[in-house]
Protein backbone atom coordinates (compact mmCIF):
# COMPACT_ATOMS: atom_id res chain seq x y z
CA UNK A 1 0.00 0.00 0.00
CA UNK A 2 2.84 2.31 0.97
CA UNK A 3 4.64 1.40 -2.23
CA UNK A 4 1.62 2.30 -4.31
CA UNK A 5 1.29 5.62 -2.45
CA UNK A 6 4.97 6.41 -3.05
CA UNK A 7 4.60 5.54 -6.71
CA UNK A 8 1.76 7.99 -7.23
CA UNK A 9 3.53 10.64 -5.16
CA UNK A 10 6.68 10.32 -7.23
CA UNK A 11 4.63 10.39 -10.40
CA UNK A 12 2.87 13.58 -9.28
CA UNK A 13 6.15 15.25 -8.44
CA UNK A 14 7.62 14.27 -11.81
CA UNK A 15 4.53 15.58 -13.57
CA UNK A 16 4.70 18.89 -11.70
CA UNK A 17 8.38 19.27 -12.50
CA UNK A 18 7.63 18.45 -16.11
CA UNK A 19 4.89 21.05 -16.26
CA UNK A 20 7.17 23.70 -14.73
CA UNK A 21 9.98 22.90 -17.15
CA UNK A 22 7.54 22.91 -20.06
CA UNK A 23 6.23 26.31 -19.01
CA UNK A 24 9.75 27.67 -18.74
CA UNK A 25 10.77 26.30 -22.13
CA UNK A 26 7.54 27.47 -23.76
CA UNK A 27 7.85 30.91 -22.21
CA UNK A 28 11.47 31.23 -23.37
CA UNK A 29 10.61 30.05 -26.85
CA UNK A 30 7.58 32.35 -27.02
CA UNK A 31 9.55 35.37 -25.88
CA UNK A 32 12.29 34.66 -28.42
CA UNK A 33 9.74 34.21 -31.15
CA UNK A 34 7.94 37.41 -30.22
CA UNK A 35 11.21 39.30 -30.04
CA UNK A 36 12.21 38.03 -33.44
CA UNK A 37 8.93 39.40 -34.82
CA UNK A 38 9.63 42.90 -33.55
CA UNK A 39 10.82 45.45 -36.07
CA UNK A 40 11.54 49.13 -36.28
CA UNK A 41 10.86 51.22 -39.37
CA UNK A 42 12.72 54.48 -39.95
CA UNK A 43 13.17 57.02 -42.70
CA UNK A 44 16.65 58.04 -43.80
CA UNK A 45 17.54 60.92 -46.07
CA UNK A 46 20.49 62.49 -47.86
CA UNK A 47 20.76 65.96 -49.41
CA UNK A 48 23.22 67.42 -51.92
CA UNK A 49 23.58 70.88 -53.44
CA UNK A 50 23.91 70.48 -57.21
CA UNK A 51 24.64 72.94 -60.01
CA UNK A 52 22.78 72.67 -63.31
CA UNK A 53 24.96 71.59 -66.23
CA UNK A 54 22.44 72.06 -69.05
CA UNK A 55 20.31 75.05 -70.01
CA UNK A 56 17.51 75.23 -72.56
CA UNK A 57 16.39 78.72 -73.56
CA UNK A 58 14.08 79.80 -76.31
CA UNK A 59 13.15 83.16 -77.75
CA UNK A 60 10.61 83.97 -80.40
CA UNK A 61 9.60 86.69 -82.81
CA UNK A 62 6.35 87.32 -84.56
CA UNK A 63 5.11 89.52 -87.38
CA UNK A 64 1.68 90.66 -88.41
CA UNK A 65 0.51 92.13 -91.67
CA UNK A 66 -2.59 92.25 -93.86
CA UNK A 67 -0.57 90.49 -96.59
CA UNK A 68 0.95 87.08 -95.94
CA UNK A 69 4.04 87.87 -98.00
CA UNK A 70 4.74 91.01 -95.98
CA UNK A 71 4.40 89.11 -92.68
CA UNK A 72 6.78 86.46 -93.96
CA UNK A 73 9.33 89.05 -95.09
CA UNK A 74 9.36 90.71 -91.67
CA UNK A 75 9.89 87.36 -89.98
CA UNK A 76 12.58 86.16 -92.38
CA UNK A 77 14.49 89.41 -91.85
CA UNK A 78 14.43 89.14 -88.05
CA UNK A 79 15.55 85.52 -87.59
CA UNK A 80 19.02 86.01 -89.18
CA UNK A 81 19.52 89.15 -87.08
CA UNK A 82 18.74 87.22 -83.90
CA UNK A 83 21.18 84.48 -84.88
CA UNK A 84 23.82 87.11 -85.60
CA UNK A 85 23.22 88.62 -82.17
CA UNK A 86 23.57 85.24 -80.45
CA UNK A 87 26.78 84.48 -82.38
CA UNK A 88 28.19 87.83 -81.24
CA UNK A 89 27.54 86.73 -77.66
CA UNK A 90 29.68 83.63 -78.12
CA UNK A 91 26.92 81.07 -78.71
CA UNK A 92 27.91 78.56 -81.43
CA UNK A 93 25.44 78.07 -84.26
CA UNK A 94 25.30 74.31 -83.61
CA UNK A 95 23.66 75.09 -80.25
CA UNK A 96 20.78 76.91 -81.95
CA UNK A 97 17.67 75.32 -83.40
CA UNK A 98 15.20 77.33 -85.46
CA UNK A 99 11.64 76.06 -85.39
CA UNK A 100 9.24 75.94 -88.30
CA UNK A 101 6.97 78.94 -88.86
CA UNK A 102 3.53 78.87 -87.31
CA UNK A 103 0.78 81.01 -88.78
CA UNK A 104 -2.55 82.36 -87.63
CA UNK A 105 -5.19 83.82 -89.94
CA UNK A 106 -6.87 86.92 -88.56
CA UNK A 107 -10.54 87.43 -89.32
CA UNK A 108 -12.87 90.35 -88.85
CA UNK A 109 -15.54 90.28 -86.16
CA UNK A 110 -19.08 91.56 -86.28
CA UNK A 111 -20.63 93.92 -83.75
CA UNK A 112 -21.39 90.97 -81.45
CA UNK A 113 -17.75 89.87 -81.42
CA UNK A 114 -18.26 86.83 -83.63
CA UNK A 115 -15.77 86.00 -86.36
CA UNK A 116 -16.79 86.60 -89.93
CA UNK A 117 -15.33 85.08 -93.06
CA UNK A 118 -13.43 88.25 -93.94
CA UNK A 119 -9.64 87.87 -93.62
CA UNK A 120 -7.96 90.95 -92.20
CA UNK A 121 -4.38 89.75 -91.92
CA UNK A 122 -1.88 87.13 -90.84
CA UNK A 123 0.34 86.56 -87.81
CA UNK A 124 3.50 84.48 -88.25
CA UNK A 125 5.80 83.39 -85.42
CA UNK A 126 9.04 81.45 -85.11
CA UNK A 127 11.22 80.26 -82.22
CA UNK A 128 14.96 79.90 -81.74
CA UNK A 129 15.97 77.38 -79.09
CA UNK A 130 19.42 77.32 -77.53
CA UNK A 131 20.59 74.17 -75.78
CA UNK A 132 23.98 74.45 -74.11
CA UNK A 133 26.21 73.27 -71.27
CA UNK A 134 27.55 76.82 -70.88
CA UNK A 135 24.90 77.59 -68.31
CA UNK A 136 26.18 80.91 -66.99
CA UNK A 137 26.72 82.38 -70.46
CA UNK A 138 23.23 81.49 -71.68
CA UNK A 139 21.67 82.80 -68.47
CA UNK A 140 23.38 86.14 -69.06
CA UNK A 141 22.39 86.28 -72.75
CA UNK A 142 18.78 85.54 -71.81
CA UNK A 143 18.81 88.53 -69.45
CA UNK A 144 20.41 90.82 -72.03
CA UNK A 145 18.39 89.72 -75.06
CA UNK A 146 16.02 92.65 -74.68
CA UNK A 147 18.83 94.67 -76.30
CA UNK A 148 17.34 93.48 -79.58
CA UNK A 149 14.33 95.70 -78.96
CA UNK A 150 16.63 98.68 -79.57
CA UNK A 151 17.31 97.17 -83.00
CA UNK A 152 13.61 97.09 -83.81
CA UNK A 153 13.18 93.35 -83.10
CA UNK A 154 10.34 92.64 -80.69
CA UNK A 155 11.80 89.46 -79.18
CA UNK A 156 9.80 87.37 -76.72
CA UNK A 157 12.31 85.73 -74.39
CA UNK A 158 11.15 82.79 -72.29
CA UNK A 159 12.65 81.92 -68.90
CA UNK A 160 15.63 79.55 -69.27
CA UNK A 161 15.14 75.99 -68.06
CA UNK A 162 18.04 74.55 -66.03
CA UNK A 163 18.73 70.82 -65.75
CA UNK A 164 21.21 68.49 -64.08
CA UNK A 165 22.16 65.59 -66.36
CA UNK A 166 24.03 63.38 -63.86
CA UNK A 167 21.02 62.54 -61.70
CA UNK A 168 21.19 58.80 -62.43
CA UNK A 169 24.73 58.36 -61.11
CA UNK A 170 24.22 60.67 -58.13
CA UNK A 171 20.94 59.02 -57.22
CA UNK A 172 22.60 55.65 -56.54
CA UNK A 173 25.23 57.27 -54.34
CA UNK A 174 22.70 59.28 -52.39
CA UNK A 175 20.40 56.32 -51.80
CA UNK A 176 23.35 54.59 -50.13
CA UNK A 177 23.84 57.64 -47.91
CA UNK A 178 20.13 57.72 -47.07
CA UNK A 179 20.18 54.01 -46.12
CA UNK A 180 23.18 54.65 -43.86
CA UNK A 181 21.30 57.51 -42.23
CA UNK A 182 18.29 55.23 -41.69
CA UNK A 183 20.49 52.62 -39.98
CA UNK A 184 22.01 55.21 -37.65
CA UNK A 185 18.56 56.47 -36.70
CA UNK A 186 17.34 52.92 -36.03
CA UNK A 187 20.39 52.15 -33.87
CA UNK A 188 19.82 55.24 -31.72
CA UNK A 189 16.14 54.41 -31.23
CA UNK A 190 16.84 50.76 -30.40
CA UNK A 191 19.69 51.53 -27.98
CA UNK A 192 17.47 53.93 -26.04
CA UNK A 193 15.31 50.92 -25.10
CA UNK A 194 18.21 48.57 -24.44
CA UNK A 195 17.91 46.72 -27.74
CA UNK A 196 19.89 46.48 -30.94
CA UNK A 197 18.89 46.21 -34.58
CA UNK A 198 19.26 43.11 -36.70
CA UNK A 199 18.91 42.41 -40.38
CA UNK A 200 16.92 44.50 -42.85
CA UNK A 201 13.33 43.31 -43.18
CA UNK A 202 12.31 45.61 -46.01
CA UNK A 203 13.42 48.76 -47.79
CA UNK A 204 11.52 51.18 -50.00
CA UNK A 205 12.88 54.11 -51.96
CA UNK A 206 11.01 57.39 -51.78
CA UNK A 207 10.66 59.89 -54.63
CA UNK A 208 13.48 62.29 -55.42
CA UNK A 209 12.97 65.92 -54.60
CA UNK A 210 14.98 68.35 -56.74
CA UNK A 211 14.10 71.79 -55.49
CA UNK A 212 15.42 75.32 -55.70
CA UNK A 213 18.27 75.86 -53.24
CA UNK A 214 17.01 76.07 -49.64
CA UNK A 215 13.42 75.52 -50.75
CA UNK A 216 11.03 73.57 -48.52
CA UNK A 217 8.79 72.43 -51.38
CA UNK A 218 7.98 68.70 -51.48
CA UNK A 219 5.52 66.55 -53.37
CA UNK A 220 4.29 62.96 -53.12
CA UNK A 221 5.19 62.62 -56.80
CA UNK A 222 8.56 64.37 -56.51
CA UNK A 223 9.68 67.88 -57.43
CA UNK A 224 11.97 68.81 -60.32
CA UNK A 225 12.76 72.51 -60.28
CA UNK A 226 14.04 73.90 -63.60
CA UNK A 227 13.89 77.60 -62.75
CA UNK A 228 17.18 77.89 -60.84
CA UNK A 229 20.81 77.01 -61.54
CA UNK A 230 21.57 75.95 -57.96
CA UNK A 231 19.35 73.18 -56.64
CA UNK A 232 19.01 70.83 -53.67
CA UNK A 233 18.60 67.12 -54.41
CA UNK A 234 17.09 65.00 -51.62
CA UNK A 235 16.85 61.20 -51.60
CA UNK A 236 14.72 59.31 -49.07
CA UNK A 237 14.48 55.62 -48.11
CA UNK A 238 12.19 53.82 -45.66
CA UNK A 239 13.89 50.83 -44.04
CA UNK A 240 12.50 48.25 -41.61
CA UNK A 241 15.04 46.51 -39.28
CA UNK A 242 14.57 43.48 -37.05
CA UNK A 243 15.02 44.18 -33.33
CA UNK A 244 17.34 41.88 -31.38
Amino acid sequence: MNGERNYWLNAGVALAIGLVLSSIIFGWFYSKTRKGDEAITVTGSAKRRITSDLVVWSAGVSSQSPALTDAYKQLSDNIPRIKEYLLSKGIPENQMTVSSISSTTLKARDEDGNETGEITGYTLSQQIEVRSNDVQRIAQVARESTELINQGILIESKAPQYYYTQIGDLKIEMLGEAAKDAKERAERIASSTGNSIGSVRSARMGVLQITAADSTDVSDYGVYDTSTIEKDMTAVVNVSFAVD
